[in-house]
Parts: structure tokens; sequence; C-alpha cells
């Protein structure tokens, strides 16, 4: 069996988006940061109301899936399907956009600790016309094993661990059996000083760990807080951690499909990007083609 090694690491950059809400981008700060099927990897973590009540206003998103998972601080989620979710801490949102989403995410306080990730994940082709979906998983529904010196929440795809005889499977929350053609893997992983852990998942997928506390050992090559490893093809991941670690395992199966993205919109071809901003100006986004949701709260 072959071990997962580092293949690159992406030091994430300060940056703003939204009304000005600052944030980390790692995967996605660049075309060439990417990992296929992951387009984007940003990190929101501030105690300065300043630095996030602008909130993301309203949007429009084709193309790709959004899945937000929150650590702490409460975000309201509204959109064009009268869809309405507060994201509190271990939250999580799973949102595809298919043909057309327009959505707001609004912080709801005004001062505290807001802190959490969004992943961009890419849809294939055939899939990238689907129909809007969107889904929140309440943190107590999400799976979370616990041993000594290691908390692991599931968040989503099939991820065994061998040397602890424990399995987990499943979309999402480990009972949907619905599963998506990117097959996506996503791991938040709590090691204490001193702990190692061995995980293994489909060979065939990419695979990233994003570290955002403390410093993880992958293959005896250190990864910092802040930074995304990307990962080569193997049958196992090892990890360890000296200090203590907080970090996230994101995989999925590559689609090897021509990638183009002009802000919100991800698509195969300048046509089709050229297509959406047409169809969002003309108020076609969307299957329903309801107006942008309205940002007050």
């Amino acid at each position: 069996m072959n071990r997962r090694q580092i293949a690159r690491i992406i030091t994430a950059v300060a940056t703003s988006d939204g009304a000005g809400v600052k944030l980390k981008r790692s995967l996605g700060q660049s075309p060439g940061a990417r990992l296929d099927p992951l387009l984007m990897l940003d990190e929101f973590y501030s105690d300065r109301p300043e630095d996030y009540l602008g909130g993301f206003p309203s949007h429009p998103h084709r193309g790709f899936e959004t899945v937000t998972y929150m650590l702490a601080g409460n975000m309201l989620h509204r959109d064009h399907m009268d869809n309405r979710g507060e994201l509190g801490p271990g939250d999580l949102q799973w949102m595809t956009a298919g043909r057309g989403v327009i959505h707001s995410e609004m912080p709801q306080q005004r001062d505290g600790l807001l802190r959490g990730f969004q992943l961009w994940i890419n849809l294939p082709a055939k899939e990238k016309w689907r129909a809007a979906e969107y889904r929140d998983i309440a943190a107590e529904q999400i799976p979370e094993l616990r041993r000594p010196g290691l908390r692991l929440r599931h968040l989503a795809g099939r991820l065994q661990l061998p040397s602890e005889q424990s399995q987990s499977t499943g979309y999402i929350n480990g009972t949907d059996g619905r599963q998506l053609s990117t097959d996506p893997l996503y791991a938040d992983l709590q090691l204490a000083a001193g702990r190692e852990l061995t995980l293994q998942f489909d060979a065939g997928h990419n695979a990233c760990v994003y570290v955002y506390n403390g410093q993880l050992s992958i293959g005896g090559r250190a990864v910092q807080a802040g930074e995304a490893a990307l990962l080569d093809r193997g049958d196992y991941l090892q990890l360890s951690s000296e200090t203590g670690a907080d970090a996230l395992l994101l995989a999925g199966r590559p689609i090897g499909e021509a990638i183009v993205q002009y802000g919100p919109f991800v698509m195969n071809s300048a046509d089709e990007i050229e297509q959406a901003l047409r169809d969002y100006r003309n108020g076609q986004l969307t299957d329903s083609g309801k107006p942008a949701v309205n940002d007050s709260h």
C-alpha cells in the first residue's frame, strides 16, 4: 500500500469578499491553486465586528456547490427559493447552485467571534444545469468519533480509520445514501499533542489537508496553521502532531473538464460564462426567475 505524501503546500492569503468580509483564501486564490474538483476554500475568522458585519449580500452562483461549515457565531442564509436557515456553531450547509441560485449570507451578531469555512466544489458539465438544492445539517446530526487524543467530525463522504477499527460511511451526515458524482469527503479533525492518526479513503480521490490551528506533520513535512497541503495519490494518509492541531480533510473524485470561472460563475467555456451573465441580467439565472432576496434583517 502507498502512503499519501505532500505534493504542494498553498499558504492562505488575506483577502476580502462580499461587503468587505475579511477572510483567508487557500484553494482558489489563483486559477493554478485548485485541486479538481475542489475550487476554493475560504476561512473567515475574526472577533472584530468591522471585519464581518457587511456579510455577503444578495449574489448569484451557477455551476458548482458551496459548503459552509461554522465553528463560532451565527450566519443567516436566504435564497430565491424562499429557503431560510440560520447556521450556528458546528452546523453545516450544503447548497448545490446548479443552473442558478441567488442568495445572501448575513451574520446574525453585532459583536463576538465569527469563524467558519466555505468550500466550493465543482460540478461536471452534465450537472451544471440541474435544479438548485439547499440543505442545512444541524451540529447534532453530524457523526462524531472520539478517542483519546482525537475528535473527528465526519461531515461528508466515506472514511475509514484502519487502526481504530471504526468506519463511517455515507453522504453529508453518514446516513443519507444520495451520492454526488464527485463523491466528496469532508472531515474536521482535532489531534492532541503526540497523537498519530491513519486514515483510509478512495485512492482515486484528489485530497488536501487544511490546518487551521496548531501544526501537523504529513510524511515528515510540517504543515502550519493557514496552510493547505495538497496530497499525491495513495491508499492511506498518516497524520501526526507534536503540538496539537485542528485541520480539515477534503477530498473528491476529479472531474477532468475545462474550468472557466468569472466570479460566482464556474462553467466549461467562455460562451457559457457569457450566457450566465446574460441570464443574470435578464432575470433568467434561476429556475423560478424570482428577484433577488431582500437582505434586511
